[in-house]
C-alpha cells in the first residue's frame, strides 16, 4: 500500500458499521485519516469520536445536536467545526481531502449521501444496501460514468466479491464458469419459531439476533428476512446478475457468509467468524489485506456448519423480495420504502410481527410500477409510498380497535 492516507468520510459514524470501521482503522492509523464523521442526533458517541479521531469536520442531523456537540468539543479543546443539516450530510463526501466514504446510515435517507460520493468517483464502501435497492440501474451507471470504486461491505455481497472471479473496480464481474451464487442468511431469531406464534414476537425478540450485534432496524430486517429480500435485489444490480443466478441458503451458524457455484462443480465459500471488521477491513484495504482485530476461524472446535432452504410461509418478505426484482422498475423503490415504515410501526408496538410483511405486500399492490429512470422519479415514488404505507397501518390501528 503506498505511503499516502486515505481520506476518510463515515457517513453513518456512530452505528454499528460506522463504529466498527473506526475500530479498524485504529488498529491500522498509519494507512487512514479521519476527515469528516456524520451522525444523527447521538451527542455522545460523536463526542467520543471526535476527541479520538480529530475529525476536521462532524456533521449532525439538527441543529440542537450540533450546537450542544460544539460546546463539548470546545470544552475539550477539540478543533473539530461541527455543521448540520441534511445538506450538509449530503455534501459531507466533498469535503477536501476525502478519497473513501463509508456509506453506513441505515435506510433511504443514506441515498443522497452515498450518490454524492459516487457521483464524484470517489472509492465507496457501500454498506447503505437500500440506496442501491432504490436506484438500482442508476447508481451503477453513475458509478461506471464518474469512476467510482464500488466496494461492497454487507458481509454477503463482500463474500461474493472474495469469490467471483477478475473483479474489476466497480465491483463487477464477467461471471466466468459461474453458475449460481448461494447468498445465505441466518434466519434470525424466529427460524425455529411456530408460525402461529410469530403475530405475538415483541420488538425486544426481533431485536435479539443470535449471531449478529445489529442496529433495530437491520435486526428486525433480520428477523422477517426482508434484510435477505433486499440482498437479493442488490447482489443481482451489484454484480450483474439475474434472479434465476440467485439461491438463498439458509444456515444458521452465520459462518459461511456466501458461496459461488462454478460450472464445473465447484463451489468457492468465503468464511470468517460473524464480525463486521472482516468485510470493513477488506474493503479499506482492497486489493490488500490489513489487520481486523477478528479472530480467525478455529476449526478444531468449530460447531457442525447445517444449510437449508428458506421457507416462504415463515419468511413471505422474502417473496415479496423476489417479486419486487422480477417487476423491476419503481418496484424495489416501493418494497423497501413500505418496509421500513413498517418496521419503525412494528418497533413503536403500532402493529404485530406478522403485519410487517401485509403492511408491505398491501403497499406495493396500491401502485403500478415505472421505470426508475430519473432520481427525482425515485424521489417521488418513495415519498408516495411511504405515505401509503401509513395509511394501511392507520388503517390495521383501526381494525384492531373495533375488535
Amino acid at each position: 500500500m503506498s505511503g499516502q492516507k486515505q481520506g476518510i468520510c463515515i457517513l453513518g459514524a456512530t452505528g454499528s458499521i460506522g463504529c466498527s470501521t473506526l475500530d479498524v482503522i485504529q488498529r491500522n492509523p498509519d494507512q487512514y485519516e479521519i476527515l469528516v464523521l456524520t451522525a444523527n442526533t447521538n451527542v455522545d458517541k460523536m463526542l467520543e469520536q471526535c476527541l479520538a479521531f480529530q475529525p476536521k469536520l462532524a456533521v449532525m442531523a439538527d441543529q440542537a445536536s450540533a450546537k450542544l456537540l460544539t460546546e463539548l468539543l470546545e470544552n475539550n479543546q477539540c478543533q473539530t467545526v461541527v455543521t448540520t443539516g441534511k445538506q450538509a450530510i449530503i455534501e459531507a463526501a466533498n469535503f477536501d481531502g476525502v478519497t473513501t466514504v463509508v456509506a453506513a446510515i441505515v435506510g433511504a435517507v443514506g441515498l443522497l449521501p452515498t450518490l454524492t460520493a459516487v457521483n464524484k468517483g470517489l472509492k465507496v464502501l457501500l454498506a447503505n444496501k437500500e440506496a442501491l435497492v432504490m436506484t438500482g440501474t442508476l447508481f451503477i451507471n453513475a458509478a461506471k460514468e464518474n469512476g467510482a470504486v464500488l466496494l461492497p461491505v454487507d458481509s454477503e455481497h463482500n463474500a461474493i466479491f472474495q469469490c467471483l472471479p477478475e473483479m474489476d473496480s466497480n465491483a463487477h464481474s464477467s461471471l466466468h464458469g459461474v453458475s449460481k451464487v448461494l447468498l445465505t442468511g441466518s434466519g434470525g431469531p424466529f427460524r425455529a419459531t411456530p408460525i402461529d406464534e410469530l403475530e405475538k414476537m415483541t420488538p425486544t425478540q426481533a431485536c435479539a439476533h443470535p449471531n449478529w450485534d445489529m442496529g433495530r432496524k437491520i435486526s428486525v430486517d433480520s428477523a422477517t428476512m426482508m434484510n435477505k429480500g433486499l440482498e437479493l435485489i442488490e447482489a443481482c444490480f451489484l454484480f450483474g446478475l439475474k434472479l434465476e443466478q440467485v439461491d438463498i441458503v439458509v444456515h444458521p451458524q452465520s459462518i459461511v457468509h456466501s458461496m459461488v457455484s462454478y460450472k464445473d462443480g465447484s463451489v468457492l465459500a468465503q468464511m470468517g467468524n460473524p464480525d463486521m471488521r472482516t468485510p470493513i477491513a477488506h474493503t479499506l484495504a482492497w486489493p490488500e489485506r490489513i489487520d481486523a482485530g477478528v479472530k480467525p476461524l478455529d476449526f478444531y472446535t468449530l460447531s457442525n456448519l447445517t444449510f437449508e432452504a428458506p421457507d416462504y410461509q415463515r419468511f413471505p418478505c422474502l417473496k415479496l423480495a423476489s417479486k419486487a426484482l422480477k417487476t423491476g422498475g419503481t418496484a424495489p423503490c416501493i418494497l423497501n420504502a413500505a418496509n421500513e415504515i413498517a418496521v419503525d410501526a412494528f418497533l413503536n408496538e403500532k402493529i404485530k410481527f406478522t403485519d410487517i410483511a401485509l403492511v408491505i405486500e398491501q403497499t406495493v399492490n396500491q401502485f403500478e410500477p415505472s421505470e426508475a429512470d430519473t432520481l427525482d422519479k425515485i424521489i417521488t415514488t418513495d415519498h408516495q409510498s411511504r405515505e401509503m404505507a401509513e395509511k394501511i397501518i392507520k388503517k390495521l390501528q383501526k381494525q384492531k380497535a373495533i375488535k
